[in-house]
This record gives structure tokens, C-alpha cells and sequence, in this order.
């Protein structure tokens, strides 16, 4: 077994990165297994060097340690390239010239396009350009690459993934339309980011939040194109506030950070989360 644990270094770790980190953890050593770290820093404008020197610091106070360097993905745009040229070559994705307004417009519209897992679906207002129309337009337009979802599908045909303890799951990336894989400002989004690191990492169990369960979906479907291994994926309940709302990055009182410098013991705050026992105020909960 080899899991992983992922943050991106856009903030302080709080309880529910905790909770996720400490079921990993737990999971690959009961299992004497690997446990990793990827800090997903592909965000160049939001990442920061000394939030990643914290996140790790962090994980040390709760007792987990790990196998190997961190893996970065910023160290990793010449492979998330060649798998996107790969999609290129294949007619799979194409070229998106919308700006948030072109889409915004789009979806205010009447009889506007559905929602999908994570909103509004792309309507597809580029999909159908002339080749001659994209390749004038990618001269000197901003633009990102979208997949075509149902060109890559005819491809795949049905597909599925085993959720722990509920076995397969039917996946429908159609519902999600034509996701961006890439953008001038972040070479890889993170469905194509994860999917390849999960398998060069040779991650067999994914343990994250049930509030990426939707994402399987996309990753699925990827993972197919790209010929890529499908790992055994178990989506955790979220840790909740007082208010009933998932943590967030935002809320300083749940950071990790300030429950150190509170003289926390970090170790059996890691007991407890293992054993789903929450500070008072927090409560685990299914979105």
C-alpha cells in the first residue's frame, strides 16, 4: 500500500487537513505500506515557500512522518506538457478562447447550459472553431485547453472505480462538460495534476475528502485516455465548524498553527482524529 497526503501551500493546514493526513498516514503503516508527500504548488501566484516549510512542519507535531522527498508538482510542467500533447495529438482536447464574462453571459443566458458537479457546464462555445479559426486565434489570444469530454468517452466507454468499503462506482464525466486540463496560469489544473502524479507516484490508495468524489469522475476518465492505473479511492466524511460548514484555509482558530502555539499535544490530537473524535465545536459530516 502506498498512500499520500497533498497540500497546497496557499495557507495554514487546519483540522480537516489534519483529519485527511492522519487517515492516510494510519492506513499505510497499519498496512506496512508508504506513506508520501506531493505539495500541489502548480499555483504560482498563491503558493508560498514558507507555508510549505509549515505544512511540514505541521504533519511532524501529529506524529507522521514520511517516505521520501515531498514531490512537487512545480518541479513536474514537462510532464503534465507531454500528457497534454498527448490529448492534443489525439484530437481529444481543443482550444478555449472564452473570458469569464464570454462564459458568464453564456450561462445567465435563458435555457442556459445545466449544472454539473462543480456548477455551471461549459457550453462549448469553442469546441466547434475551424482549425484554420484556432490556429489564427492561438496566435495571440489567451487561451486555455479544454477536454473534449465527449470525443475522449466514445474513446473509454463505461468506466468505474472501487470506493473502500462501498465497492464499484459507475463514473460520469459527461456530467462535469468539457473541463480545462491547462491555462496560461496554471499548466496543469488539478484534475491533470493529480492523475499523473497519483500514478508516477505509484499511489495505490487515494484517502481524501468526500468533497472530491465528484472529481473521480474526471480522474477516471484520464486515467483511461492516459493509460494510467486506477487506485482504490476511499472519500472521507469533511470536518465541519460550529456553523456546519466545511473548514476552510480562512478560519485561523481551526489551523494547526494555532492549536500548536495553544500547547496542543499534536500526537493525541492525531489519536483522537483517528478515532473520529473532534475538538469540541468541530463535527465530521458528509456533503
Amino acid at each position: 500500500m502506498l498512500t499520500r497526503f497533498a497540500p497546497s501551500p496557499t495557507g495554514e493546514l487546519h483540522l480537516g487537513h489534519a483529519y485527511s493526513a492522519v487517515l492516510a498516514y494510519n492506513a499505510a503503516r497499519d498496512a506496512g505500506g508508504k506513506f508520501r508527500i506531493r505539495i500541489d504548488d502548480i499555483d504560482g501566484s498563491r503558493s508560498r515557500e514558507e507555508y510549505v516549510g509549515a505544512s511540514l512542519a505541521d504533519l511532524a507535531w501529529l506524529g507522521i512522518d514520511w517516505d521520501g522527498d515531498p514531490v512537487r508538482q512545480s518541479a513536474r510542467l514537462d510532464d503534465y506538457a507531454a500528457a497534454l500533447g498527448k490529448l492534443r495529438a489525439r484530437g481529444l482536447v481543443y482550444p478555449c478562447f472564452c473570458t469569464r464574462a464570454d462564459i458568464a453571459a453564456s450561462l445567465s443566458a435563458p435555457h442556459g447550459p445545466p449544472n454539473g458537479p462543480a456548477g455551471a457546464i461549459y457550453p462549448g462555445t469553442c469546441r466547434g472553431l475551424s482549425e484554420t479559426e484556432r490556429t489564427r486565434r492561438l496566435v495571440d489570444e489567451p487561451h486555455c485547453w479544454r477536454l473534449d469530454t465527449a470525443r475522449a468517452l466514445a474513446e473509454s466507454g463505461g468506466l468505474q472505480w472501487e470506493e473502500a468499503g462501498q465497492g464499484l462506482r459507475s463514473a460520469d464525466p459527461a456530467a462535469h462538460g468539457d473541463i480545462v486540463l491547462a491555462r496560461k496560469d496554471a499548466p496543469a489544473s488539478y484534475h491533470l495534476a493529480s492523475t499523473l502524479d497519483d500514478a508516477m507516484m505509484g499511489v495505490t490508495h487515494v484517502i481524501r475528502g468526500a468533497d472530491l468524489i465528484a472529481s473521480t469522475d474526471v480522474h477516471r476518465l484520464l486515467q483511461s485516455l492516459l493509460d494510467l492505473p486506477t487506485p482504490l479511492y476511499r472519500h472521507h466524511a469533511l470536518v465541519c465548524g460550529a456553523d456546519g460548514k466545511r473548514l476552510a484555509k480562512r478560519d485561523a482558530a481551526a489551523s494547526l498553527a494555532s492549536l500548536r502555539a495553544a500547547g496542543i499535544d499534536g500526537r493525541a490530537l492525531a489519536a483522537d482524529l483517528a478515532a473520529d473524535r473532534l475538538p469540541a465545536g468541530y463535527s465530521l459530516q458528509n456533503p
